[in-house]
């Protein structure tokens, strides 16, 4: 009956862990993806985050995960959430160096909440930037797109080059480049943090800072379905309580009842696994709050170890000289082309082009979408899909205090054409909200402003003109002056787009850039 037992429990772990799996690898893709394919199929994995869904005011979903958490228990925790699932690998890389290793400890409720309340009164008085520091989907996005995001796009590049080689298109190289030093910092101290904290404690983070799990527990506490202890079959062996990732599983001393704290569990089912006994098992507990207090656990029975020893037979591989031989070419050639994809910065490979420089704006530029700066900011959740979506690397993370992460435009690298529309397709939170074309080449997120003491017509006395025959909306035309024929711009219909900007010859600083608009408007 025991056995029977663990391999039905067994079987509930394997569901979990295959799930989560295939969570965590798509939500990872998309923040990975450069293409875009991704998005149009798994966003909706970014929507029923609780956080973004919050923020979007998306109440359906809200509300699907707490029904979720108060029957099932905190499911979210150990199947949905990334930044759990990611705590997850580094608690498995734990059990390789030392099983057995967690103890039940106290709830330290106090710090939980009040980490909980302060959350929540940050996000209300607008200081969000600091708020998200610790929210789980935000944090894993950062870590993704900061981390792994550059050496996902460096082996691409990689293999655009061997496939370049043998001229093949399979693949296309992507520029890879710092966003934002400050996020970078952010994204490597979170994933440190975190991978030393689940090594050595499991799901501390989850149950002490998590504000997602702290308002969860709030509700798993009372859960309909959860493992269940049955004291009359526990035999104190410990071996749930030592494997308890959450730490919240109390096994106690012989004639003490065993408990468990359900506002920490996690339902990572780890636990049933490791019972032999079947005093384990996730089942309805609203019966068993009432199970006998003085019941004596049966005495346990002491299991056979067997050990077995398997000889290990080394096999001396045969080298192929000319696979090798390939393998060392094809590597070369891949090493040296994707370095120097990154470093375009010569014209034809005979003049040296010297790199744009952001300019000062007196007001953020934010995406045809965000309505206002106002709106942005009280919806972003800093989690930078939009960033890593975008592609033609015009937004970027943002270093300002008040807006820390939050993504910005800028227009050094490329421009916002008029038909892509992709930030507001991936975004979860509303924070860009859906828009069409249409109404995208006739939303004003701001207005191009020319600097006369930049622009070459006037400082090499040269024929220009590249902003007027650029601009997709006409609001830039050449005007015959004394100096030269110099761009006029039209302020009501340009839209902001910051192609005149980016194709402007003057370096460092161009000699049009594009100022924001507080609230955007139509046109």
């Amino acid at each position: 009956m025991a056995e029977g037992s663990k391999t039905k429990h067994n079987g509930l772990r394997v569901a979990r862990i295959a799930l989560a799996t295939v969570v965590m690898l798509l939500i990872t893709l998309m923040f990975l993806d450069f293409t875009g394919t991704l998005h149009h199929y798994f966003s909706w994995l970014a929507q029923v985050q609780l956080l973004p869904a919050v923020l979007a005011s998306n109440f359906i979903i809200v509300a699907v995960i707490l029904l979720l958490t108060f029957v099932f228990g905190r499911v979210y925790c150990s199947v949905i959430c990334p930044l759990g699932i990611m705590q997850d690998l580094f608690h498995r890389l734990g059990a390789v160096r030392k099983k057995n290793r967690y103890a039940y400890h106290k709830a330290n409720n106090i710090l939980r909440y009040v980490v909980l309340a302060l959350f929540i009164v940050l996000m209300v008085a607008g200081a969000q930037s600091i708020a998200l520091l610790i929210a789980p989907y935000s944090a894993y996005g950062r870590i993704v797109s900061s981390l792994f995001a550059p050496i996902y796009n460096l082996i691409n590049n990689a293999f655009a080059a061997i496939a370049e080689h043998f001229d093949s298109y399979a693949f296309y190289s992507t520029d890879v480049y710092l966003k934002s030093g400050i996020t970078l910092a952010v994204a490597l101290i979170t994933f440190l943090a975190l991978a030393l904290i689940a090594f050595f404690r499991g799901r501390l983070y989850c149950n002490t800072i998590c504000p997602v799990g702290s308002l969860l527990s709030l509700v798993s506490k009372y859960s309909l379905m959860a493992p269940v202890i049955d004291n009359n079959k526990c035999t104190k062996c410990k071996k749930c309580e030592h494997n308890c990732k959450a730490e919240c599983i109390n096994i106690g001393k012989k004639g003490e009842q065993a408990t468990i704290d359900y506002s920490r569990c996690v339902d990572c089912m780890d636990c049933l696994e490791q019972c032999r006994f079947a005093a384990l098992k996730y089942q309805w507990r609203g019966l068993k709050r009432a199970s006998a207090a003085h019941s004596r656990p049966a005495e346990p029975t002491a299991p056979t170890a067997q050990t077995t020893a398997q000889a290990q037979t080394t096999v001396e591989p045969t080298i192929d000289t000319s696979r090798r031989s390939f393998i060392t070419t094809t590597a070369t050639i891949a090493a040296v082309a994707a370095v120097q994809a990154q470093h375009k910065t010569t014209d034809g490979g005979l003049a040296f082009i010297e790199q744009k420089r952001v300019p000062q704006r007196a007001v953020e530029l934010k995406p045809a979408g965000s309505v206002s700066l106002r709106h942005f900011s009280e919806h972003c959740t800093a989690c930078q899909l939009c960033v890593t979506a975008c592609p033609n690397q015009v937004l970027r993370p943002a270093n300002d205090l008040l807006h820390l992460m939050q993504p910005q435009m800028s227009y050094e690298r490329g421009y916002c054409p008029t038909d892509c529309t992709r930030c507001a397709d991936v975004c979860p939170t509303n924070a860009i909200l859906p828009i069409t074309e249409e109404q995208k080449i006739n939303t004003q997120i701001g207005h191009a402003v020319w600097i006369k003491q930049n622009c070459v017509v006037l400082t090499d006395h040269v024929s220009c003109g590249n902003c007027a025959r650029h601009c997709p909306v006409h609001a830039i035309m050449m005007v015959q002056t004394e100096e030269g024929e110099v761009p006029a711009v039209d302020q009501e219909k340009c839209i902001g787009c910051g192609k005149c900007e980016y194709v402007c010859p003057a370096r460092p600083f161009s000699a049009i850039y594009v100022e924001g608009h507080e609230v955007h408007k139509e046109i």
